[in-house]
C-alpha cells in the first residue's frame, strides 16, 4: 500500500503496510472519513510520525485516542493546535512539568510539535475517531499497528524514555525491554486520577537525566 509517512517510519514498518489487518483497517477508515466526520484531519493521521523520525526518537508517550471534539485533535497524543484551550490532562501535563522542573513559565500553547522536532514521539494507541464519540475507532486495527510502532522503537533503539501514564498505557508498553529503555510509568494526567500520583511522578526531569546520562540532548519540555 502507498501509505503517506515520513520516510524511516515507512521502512522501519514495512511488514505493516500489506498486512491483512491493515489492508482491512485502510478500508474501514477510508469508509469513515467518507461518511463521517473524523478526527484529526486525513493528512495528520500520521503527524506524530512526520514530525519525529524514527532514527530521531528519544522519548515516547503514548495516549490512547485522539481528541473527538472540534479543531481539537492534531495528530500529536496530548496537543492541540495553536490557539486552541488545552484540554484538562494537558493542563495537568503543564503543571507537572512546571513543578517537577521548578520553574514559573506558562506555556502560551498546547502546540506539542517542539516536544516532537526534539525527539519525543507523541504515540496515540488509536490515530483516527468519529466526532464526539470517544473509542469509536478502537479495536478495528490501530491498537495492533500502534504495537508493532512501540515493538520496533524497542528493538532496533536504544535508551530511549517511555512515559506510560495509566492503565491502558502500562499494559500497551508491558513488553518493554527495561533493560534497554527507561520505563516510567504513573496515573493518567485526567483529573479523574492526576491526584493519584500523576502529580509529584518527576518524570520529566527524571527522563532528562536518563537521555543525559546516555549522551542524549535532554528534551527542553517549556
Amino acid at each position: 500500500m502507498d501509505v503517506r509517512i515520513e520516510p524511516s517510519w515507512h521502512t522501519a514498518l514495512s511488514d505493516q503496510w500489506n498486512a491483512p489487518y491493515f489492508e482491512e483497517l485502510a478500508r474501514f477508515v477510508r469508509q469513515e472519513y467518507s461518511r463521517a466526520e473524523v478526527f484529526p484531519a486525513p493528512g495528520r493521521i500520521f503527524a506524530a510520525f512526520d514530525a519525529c523520525p524514527f532514527d530521531k526518537v528519544k522519548v515516547v508517550i503514548l495516549g490512547q485516542d485522539p481528541y473527538h471534539g472540534p479543531g481539537q485533535a492534531n495528530g500529536l497524543c496530548f496537543a492541540v493546535p495553536e490557539g486552541v484551550q488545552p484540554p484538562p490532562s494537558l493542563v495537568n501535563i503543564f503543571k507537572e512539568i512546571r513543578s517537577d522542573l521548578g520553574v514559573d513559565t506558562v506555556p502560551a500553547s498546547g502546540d506539542l510539535s517542539h516536544w516532537a522536532a526534539q525527539g519525543v514521539l507523541l504515540l496515540n494507541s488509536t490515530l483516527t475517531v468519529e466526532a464526539h464519540k470517544a473509542g469509536s475507532h478502537q479495536g478495528k486495527g490501530w491498537e495492533t499497528f500502534t504495537d508493532a510502532v512501540i515493538d520496533a522503537v524497542n528493538r532496533r533503539c536504544s535508551n530511549v524514555v517511555f512515559m506510560l501514564w495509566g492503565s491502558y498505557a502500562i499494559r500497551k508498553g508491558q513488553f518493554i525491554d527495561r533493560d534497554r529503555h527507561l520505563v516510567l510509568t504513573s496515573p493518567h494526567p485526567s483529573p479523574l486520577s492526576a491526584h493519584r500520583g500523576f502529580f509529584g511522578n518527576r518524570h520529566f526531569s527524571r527522563a532528562n537525566e536518563y537521555l543525559a546520562g546516555h549522551g542524549k540532548e535532554p528534551i527542553q519540555w517549556l
